[in-house]
């Protein structure tokens, strides 16, 4: 790792940062104060997936909902043809544009997580503060609201009924996500298989979609030609689409990035990948290219068979009028919105699936109150608890909004906070690239105008719904303020639910959290937290303790500092990490008689001391380095040393420094 500007690690020291170290000491905050869990970031080999599994998820979350219910909205916004076509394409390009801006963090910090890792990375201070707004943003505004709400939508059409999104269809909506969450609690291995199954249905029906459209193109309909083509590009302000202007196309374009979410799925889980660098390179680009190029062609067929008007008030079920006005009323043509609604429920199946996860492996690291119960895998060894979570969000997202037209208002409320998060990970990028300090190397690199674009876009989608439309245009007759206030609120929540997890309780209770991190036989690495009594963490009572009792240990952080007996000669050992190092410090400030092993006596296996004169060289991670720089440092200043110390460890990674000040 090249020479730079050291940033401080503990009080005292200084070390080289190292990519991702800060932001994996995550603390928690247990009702009990008790050691929970985190959770692992390796795999083994025979587990991971390569290019043509990657292309599969990232289709498989992809294509959901959003192709077959969005285009109503987008053309409600826009009003014109062609404008609506070069969205579409738009929305390919940023998506395009975020997965590299995702590839090069997720490639430098290749652990399951997404941009958690990334906020932690680049926003370290104030210390947690990104991770608790993501944790808000993903547990209160991870729903499937929208996707259930569709279900009940396409299930009524089938059945000839073609109401728009009140009560009826809400109540099927909720027995949706019921059953999705019933099943996965008590089923869990048939929950996994039927998503399986049913995301095969999404793209079959896509596909349909598509050659149907060439045959709608062709003049086989049972509706006269709309003429949607006509002057494509002009701008129209008709019934029921158009005229809302800047506050309107991100509108669309909301909707549009919602029906391509699922891109960054492979980068959630890079630990479960092989060659995650070619496997991603080459998986990525393939999926979102042809998913582009689908959405495009669906969006012809929709406009080849339905006219504008129709269009923009079919709301959610914009397949179900496809099909009837190219199939007519046949028992058969009915038939296809009801495939419609069972790739619905495989989309639900699939979102409750992950964010019950997510919401598990928060409370695991304690993100969460009653952080136990929310991990739990009782009764059935299955995250009903977090899944339960889940449900509650999302029957409340889908029975608070008043009767009335609400697919829309729940689609840009699901997907605005992630404008924020993506422009602040883009943001930090950018910093990283710029700021020489920060050592930031990738295998990915993302070229400036990239990142550029994207944070600009992100910037567009964040700040411009906060902006009246132009007239009278109201997309489903909510508040235009509603959704972004919401959204930004949501945010804000978490930065206060941060102030008193990291501040105000720990003050009160007298107490730090800190992390314990160990690493089993496989390299799997596992993370507990617990809660240290503030006065245990002074480095100065530590030196006095030491003084008064040589032969007891003193406390710094957990960590025990014993003294053997000669000037400057230490043992460390820690229940935090598993650790033994024995060490003396000369008067020249040199580190010798270096002995490191695991509880059981040995060295470990990531660890090879190379020689007597303070050199430990790391075949393993450097985070584990930089750990032992900062234990190394502590114990000399509580044993008494000489004014400066030196501390030199190498690895393959970087070469690990700090010194005393």
């Amino acid at each position: 790792m090249a020479d730079s500007k050291k940033a401080p690690a503990v009080d005292g020291f200084r070390s080289q940062p190292y990519d991702g170290f800060n932001s994996d000491e995550r603390p928690i905050d247990t009702d009990n104060g008790s050691t929970v869990d985190a959770q692992n970031f390796a795999f083994t080999e025979d587990r991971k997936i390569g290019v043509t599994g990657a292309v599969f998820l990232i289709l498989n979350k992809m294509i959901g909902t959003g192709i077959f219910s969005t285009p109503s909205g987008i053309f409600a916004a826009t009003g014109s043809v062609g404008v609506c076509l070069m969205l579409w394409i738009i929305g390919g390009f940023l998506t395009f544009c975020g997965l590299s801006v995702f590839l090069e963090f997720g490639l430098a910090i290749p652990r399951s997580g997404g941009e958690k890792n990334y906020l932690e990375r680049v926003y370290r201070h104030p210390k947690y503060l990104a991770t608790c707004v993501l944790a808000s943003q993903m547990i209160l505004l991870g729903f499937s609201s929208g996707n259930s709400l569709a279900f009940g939508r396409y299930i009524l059409f089938a059945a000839g009924k073609e109401t728009p999104d009140g009560w009826e269809a809400r109540g099927i909506a909720v027995a949706c996500v019921s059953f999705s969450v019933l099943l996965h609690s008590t089923l869990p291995k048939w929950g996994v298989r039927l998503f399986n199954v049913l995301g095969v249905f999404k793209v079959v029906i896509l596909l349909f979609i598509v050659f149907s459209g060439f045959a709608a193109l062709a003049g086989h309909r049972r509706v006269p030609n709309p003429h949607n083509f006509d002057n494509a590009f002009r701008i129209e302000d008709g019934d029921g689409y158009g005229g809302g202007g800047a506050y309107a196309y991100s509108n669309a374009l909301l909707n549009i990035i919602y029906s391509y979410k699922g891109w960054e799925n492979a980068n959630y889980v890079l630990g479960e990948l092989k060659n995650p660098r070619k496997t991603l390179a080459v998986a990525a680009p393939i999926a979102i290219g042809g998913v582009t190029i689908l959405y495009v062609l669906a969006n012809v067929a929709y406009f080849a068979a339905i006219p504008k008007s129709d269009l923009a008030k079919s709301e959610a079920i914009v397949a179900g009028l496809f099909f009837r006005n190219v199939f007519g009323e046949s028992a058969a043509a009915r038939s296809l919105p009801a495939f419609v609604a069972l790739s619905n429920l495989g989309n639900v199946l699939a979102v409750s699936f992950a964010h019950s996860r997510v919401n598990q492996e928060l409370a695991k690291e304690g993100m969460l109150p009653f952080s136990r119960f929310w991990a739990s895998n009782k009764p059935f060894n299955s995250p009903a608890p977090s899944l339960f979570l889940h449900w509650l969000v999302t029957v409340v997202v889908l029975l608070a909004p008043p009767a009335g037209p609400a697919y829309n208002f729940i689609v840009s409320l699901y997907t605005y906070p992630g404008s924020w998060i993506n422009g602040f990970v883009t943001a930090g990028l950018i910093y990283l690239h710029f700021s020489k300090s920060e050592n930031w190397t990738s295998p990915w690199h993302t070229y400036l105008p990239i990142s550029v674009l994207y944070l600009l876009a992100n910037i567009f989608l964040a700040f411009v719904p906060f902006i009246p439309p132009d007239g009278d245009w109201n997309a489903d007759g909510y508040p235009y303020y509603v959704f972004p206030v919401v959204g930004v609120g949501v945010l804000i929540l978490g930065a206060v639910y941060w102030v008193f997890w990291t501040k105000i309780l720990p003050m009160i209770g007298g107490y730090k959290v800190v992390a314990d991190r160990t690493f089993d036989d496989a390299g799997v690495e596992t993370v507990r937290y617990r809660k240290v009594p503030v006065h245990h963490t002074s480095i100065m009572s530590s030196k006095a303790s030491s003084s008064s009792d040589p032969s007891g240990p003193c406390y710094i952080n957990d960590i025990k500092i014993y003294h053997n007996g000669l000037p400057g000669s230490f043992r460390i050992e820690s229940d935090n990490l598993d650790v033994r190092l024995k060490a003396r410090v000369n008067s020249n400030g040199n580190i010798s008689n270096i002995d490191f092993r695991n509880r059981k006596g040995e060295h470990p296996k990531d660890y090879i001391l190379v020689d007597q004169r303070g050199y430990l060289n790391f075949k393993g991670d450097a985070r584990l380095a930089q750990v032992v720089i900062v234990i190394m440092g502590l114990a000399c200043e509580a044993v008494g040393v000489p004014e400066r110390v030196s501390i030199q460890v190498r690895s393959e990674i970087g070469n690990q420094e700090a010194s005393m000040r």
